[in-house]
């Protein structure tokens, strides 16, 4: 560690910032503890199931649509305001609805904020991170993802059990929320980490980088003085970022067409959408359904998905200190190599499981060195990769095309994997998994630049080279 970093003051920002994937995680996990009850509540269709599910990604899909643009004009700072209230009151009015569409409409609102959270928050690490330790620090987006993950399963578990433990409160509202319709509580409890996520983001500064975007370098330069500890090296870092800034064309949507600009932009989109193609959430959101289609009970099965939780959150853990010393592309050449291994076997054992005598161990540990693989490469690369390939004038704009293509990307595979279970059977999807692991890695290996080590204007100069 460098003495003349603050190293203390990263951590609290790249914290701070991080808040908003705790609150993605849980906000998208914890749906999977309420859809019985809402769907025997408000007596729904399956179409309406479907909708209830996947009306929070719609809303992503907004969110992201929003957020670049937003966060170019009116800073990262406020837009992650902005992503605070929609979660705080998308919580708070969860809790209180009267009727399905009500819940849609707050469902929506809450996606929105996962949507810009998704593009803001690991942009705001890496516009507030050095070069030595950005990789670690924008991983701890993606470890509050994870964690968010294990925080609405265990939440959804502990509400369920005290509504069942026959406890009556004398407040009616109260009762409701807490026993009767116990997933009011499920879905509201969002708002308290939502409500600490608004107020502590008065804490932090706004983005250095952007600062120096809207001429703004007596308050930049104050905020490299506090990351840096050394005036001069403040100094140094603040001259590079308006070199960098001060070469590049003005703001709008037709920098983007520039020839390295598009690359990096078409890369980025590419690896975004396909990294959902690859199985991770259809072993996230569905794995209780895949465990018991192999012949677990369902006890048994939620009990497997806490395992995959849980190695999902530890080996994210693992990720934040690797990162940076072992380097982007080599984690997703290690990582996605053994996604394909366990994916194939994964398959053998549904198509050949019987024959050979395989049991639901076997499934079981491939599974969880499934889940290891991903969490240590994929999941823990592609926030960074994205948060730093692009120009500091357009980064907001690109991260959103970025971040379009990974929610539609979500949203098809939520909606087509019990469609492929169903036609393809449970081993013909996950061949299909591995099989779509092969362009990623090459992407990667062809196209991408290890960017581990290099400053966001080194970045910058190579695609502008390009």
């Amino acid at each position: 560690m460098k003495s003349s970093v603050n190293f203390p003051y990263l951590i609290f920002l790249s914290v701070v910032a991080a808040l908003g994937g705790f609150l993605f995680g849980y906000d998208t996990a914890v749906i999977s503890g309420t859809i019985s009850q809402v769907t025997t509540q408000f007596e729904l269709d399956k179409i309406q199931v479907g909708w209830f599910v996947g009306c929070a990604l719609v809303g992503s899909i907004l969110g992201v649509l929003f957020a670049g643009k937003a966060s170019d004009k009116w800073g990262r700072k406020i837009t992650l305001l902005v992503a605070a209230i929609c979660f705080s009151a998308s919580g708070i009015a969860c809790a209180f609805v009267n009727d399905f569409s009500h819940l849609v409409v707050a469902r929506i609102l809450g996606g929105i904020g996962i949507g810009v959270v998704s593009v803001v928050s690991p942009l705001y690490i890496s516009e507030v991170s050095i070069a030595q330790y950005r990789g670690r620090l924008v991983s701890l987006y993606q470890l509050a993802v994870t964690i968010g993950f294990l925080g609405a399963y265990l939440v959804n578990y502990h509400l369920l059990d005290f509504s069942l433990s026959g406890v009556v409160f004398s407040a009616g509202w109260l009762n409701q929320i807490m026993v009767s319709e116990v997933w009011r509580a499920m879905l509201g409890f969002s708002c308290i980490p939502s409500i600490l996520f608004f107020i502590v983001i008065f804490f932090i500064p706004e983005s250095p980088r952007w600062l120096v975007l809207k001429h703004r370098d007596v308050s930049a330069l104050n905020i490299f003085q506090k990351i840096y500890v050394r005036a001069d090296e403040a100094d140094k870092q603040m001259q590079e970022t308006k070199s960098v800034i001060s070469s590049e064309a003005k703001s709008d949507w037709r920098f983007l067409l520039q020839p390295g600009i598009r690359k990096a932009v078409l890369i980025g989109a590419a690896i975004a959408i396909l990294g959902q193609f690859m199985g991770v959430n259809a072993v996230l959101y569905y794995g209780p359904s895949i465990f018991e289609e192999a012949g677990l009970s369902g006890g048994d099965a939620l009990f497997s998905q806490v395992l995959v939780g849980i190695v999902n959150a530890l080996t994210t853990v693992i990720a934040v200190f690797i990162i940076d010393k072992i380097g982007r592309k080599k984690l997703v050449y290690y990582g996605v190599s053994g996604m394909i291994v366990s994916l194939l076997l994964i398959g053998v054992y549904f198509h050949f499981g019987e024959v050979l005598g395989l049991g639901n161990t076997f499934l079981l540990f491939f599974f969880l060195f499934y889940v290891f693989c991903c969490a240590i490469s994929i999941s823990a690369v592609i926030f960074v990769f994205l948060s730093e390939m692009y120009p500091t004038r357009v980064r907001g704009m690109a991260m959103s095309i970025a971040g379009f293509a990974l929610w539609v990307g979500t949203y098809l595979v939520g909606q087509l994997t019990p469609w492929l279970l169903s036609n393809l059977t449970p081993a013909g999807t996950f061949l299909l998994f591995a099989v779509m692991c092969i362009p990623y890695i090459l992407i990667v290996w062809r196209l991408m630049p290890e960017t581990t080590g290099k400053s966001l204007e080194e970045i910058e100069r190579y695609w502008m080279k390009k």
